[in-house]
């Protein structure tokens, strides 16, 4: 039924019920889950081209992480994926990954200003890695 499932996390009170949801469809269907954390960065010229963030990439690992091992420890196939994203473009990319996968959940805390991809509904195809892109 769902084969993969993405979930894409944020630091928002929703994680937690995502997660929850995504574990027991995989466990009623047999599926894996892969774990997406985007950290949104941006580039400003200006300053030398320095690249700045609002989140620690430590605090953002450290979530995939949790969620891969809650998943794994409830007898799920987890893989966890952190990727950085320009500003504005995380919808659009959790868009294109969900592309590719049974199913895709998400918690957020709201759209990226400037997200043409904001609220669009997952896809259902086939076969999902969220892999890290180069």
């Amino acid at each position: 039924m769902y084969e993969k499932l993405l979930v894409a996390v944020d630091h928002s009170k929703a994680t937690e019920r995502v997660l929850g949801a995504a574990r027991d469809l995989a466990a009623l269907s047999g599926g894996e889950v892969w774990v997406l954390h985007l950290r949104e960065r941006e580039i400003l010229p200006k300053a030398g081209g320095i690249v700045a963030s609002d989140e620690f990439a430590d605090a953002a690992q450290a979530q995939v992480d949790s969620a891969v091992g809650e998943l794994t420890k409830a007898g799920i196939k987890a893989h966890g994926v952190l990727r950085s994203t320009l500003y504005g473009y995380a919808a659009r990319e959790i868009v294109e990954d969900a592309k590719k996968c049974s199913l895709a959940a998400g918690s957020s805390s709201g759209p990226s200003p400037g997200s043409a991809s904001a609220g669009a509904p997952p896809a259902t195809t086939s076969t999902c890695p969220a892999a890290p892109k180069p």
